[in-house]
């Protein structure tokens, strides 16, 4: 597993936007690898407080929020959504072109349970900060901070951490600059969940 000690410079998905927008003019992807010590905590606090509540409690999935989203639809007829932890999107991320079948779940599983057992979950934070997409042609929150806050990740405020994690669950479409207003609730929640979210890992 050599992605344990070295910065991951290219995921499968970083190829497949490469690939997706090859007749784009003046397309490319932009990323800079920054170390966990170089993000500010507040980012890493706004990430777990919209991306994965229970990161330090689960060993990759998460057991207590699949059960309440299956209760949520079986009772209420809630649409089923997404609840993948930070480890299964690293996992996707780094290893799978995130398709839709039921064999790139397989290798995700797979691949969730490796990482945690042998990366542990600082580096697994260090990754996810470094290759989530966070804008179109944009991965890590360090090109994002760039692009739309004109610092590097190190200096990020709250509202500035919290817009960014705000985009994650939809990069392509939500912008940093903008979501506080056109995403409002997710928002609002975000930022109330981070004030509370404790970090460094203990």
């Amino acid at each position: 597993m050599l992605y344990k000690s070295v910065p991951v410079k290219w995921t499968p998905l970083m190829l497949k936007r490469s690939i997706e927008n090859i007749d784009v003019e003046g397309y490319r992807n932009h990323r800079t690898w920054v170390d966990l010590k170089d993000v500010a905590p507040v980012m890493v606090r706004a990430v777990l407080a919209s991306e994965d509540g229970r990161f330090m409690e689960h060993r990759g999935f998460d057991f207590k929020e699949l059960s309440k989203m299956n209760k949520e639809h079986s009772t209420k007829g809630k649409r089923l959504r997404g609840c993948s932890t930070v480890s299964q999107q690293v996992a996707k991320n780094c290893f799978t072109f995130c398709g839709r079948s039921w064999w790139r779940k397989g290798f995700e599983a797979y691949y969730t349970v490796l990482i945690e057992l042998l990366w542990g979950k600082e580096r697994i934070m260090e990754v996810y900060l470094n290759v989530a997409e966070t804008g179109k042609g944009l991965f890590g929150v360090e090109a994002a901070s760039r692009k739309f806050f004109y610092r590097s990740a190190s200096k990020l405020n709250t509202h500035q951490a919290v817009s960014i994690a705000c985009v994650l669950p939809n990069p392509q479409v939500r912008n940093p600059k903008t979501v506080s207003q056109k995403n409002r609730s997710k928002y609002n929640t975000t930022y109330k969940r981070t004030k509370m979210t404790p970090y460094p890992f203990k």
